[in-house]
């Protein structure tokens, strides 16, 4: 990795314009034991709602460090304009952090104009594949931590590449990827694995996170497994420049679902 460009309070790689415009799109991240959203995760999208790709595949690596910063910034501007009230995860690139004191100035500078609290800013740690350095990962969670932020590990459970990453990391959250959550509700091999997970998260203090959850069955079976936390197309697909529609009377009907299920089982036990 290059030398950090940062000098006087300015860095020559992380600021300036992009040659590309893009927005931000909120999908909502749900605590069914308490029937309300507790996160909005931010997710690039271009202008007129294309997808991700469509911006991502724009970025050269001499744009890494800037589109990087300018996700940060667009996500928390937009998230206060939009009186969002609950914590706001931010997905970053651990390729495009040099030094994390450095590289995390902007994103403290616009949490000031705007009033944001850092301890509302949850940073998921994306394309953990790439990372080849796991000492500058660890460097940068502990840094982040001693600023205030939590931090989560998107993906988990995709394929093997990041199945060891607990052993080093201490992030707070670790997002359950689809591949093993579709289905959970009748694939035993599946509900074998998340049970497993579930025993790691809390011998290791994490909160887990479901992510692509797409059927009220895998959200009952999840919730009563004990992954209350979750995210998916099921309660709410990505809404671009909004917090999307009002979900409550759903995640309210679900947590008495839940609660109706766990007391039925506890009469046959």
């Amino acid at each position: 990795m290059s030398q950090c460009a940062r000098v006087n309070g300015s860095c020559k790689r992380c600021e300036g314009e992009l040659p590309f415009e893009f927005t931000m799109a909120f999908q909502p991240i749900v605590d069914l034991s308490l029937a309300k959203i507790v996160t909005y995760e931010a997710l690039v999208r271009g202008m007129q709602g294309e997808s991700a790709w469509s911006v991502i595949s724009q970025v050269t690596d001499d744009l890494l460090y800037r589109f990087d910063q300018a996700c940060r910034v667009k996500a928390i501007e937009m998230a206060s304009a939009l009186g969002m009230q609950t914590d706001l995860s931010i997905n970053f690139l651990p390729n495009a952090v040099y030094e994390p004191e450095a590289c995390i100035q902007a994103t403290l500078e616009v949490s000031r104009r705007v009033g944001w609290p850092t301890n509302r800013l949850v940073f998921e740690i994306t394309e953990t594949e790439r990372v080849r350095d796991r000492q500058h990962l660890c460097n940068i969670i502990h840094a982040y931590r001693s600023m205030g932020f939590k931090t989560a590990l998107d993906d988990f459970g995709n394929g093997y590449a990041n199945l060891d990453l607990p052993t080093d990391l201490t992030p707070d959250k670790l997002k359950i990827d689809r591949e093993l959550v579709m289905h959970c509700d009748s694939d035993y091999r599946r509900q074998a694995l998340l049970n497993a997970t579930i025993s790691l998260a809390q011998e290791l203090n994490m909160v887990l996170i479901a992510e692509g959850v797409e059927t009220r069955e895998e959200a009952l079976w999840l919730a009563r497994a004990g992954i209350v936390r979750q995210q998916g197309f099921y309660f709410a697909k990505p809404a671009i420049n909004s917090l999307g529609n009002d979900i409550s009377a759903l995640l309210a009907g679900l947590k008495s679902e839940v609660h109706s299920g766990l007391g039925a089982v506890n009469e046959r036990g």
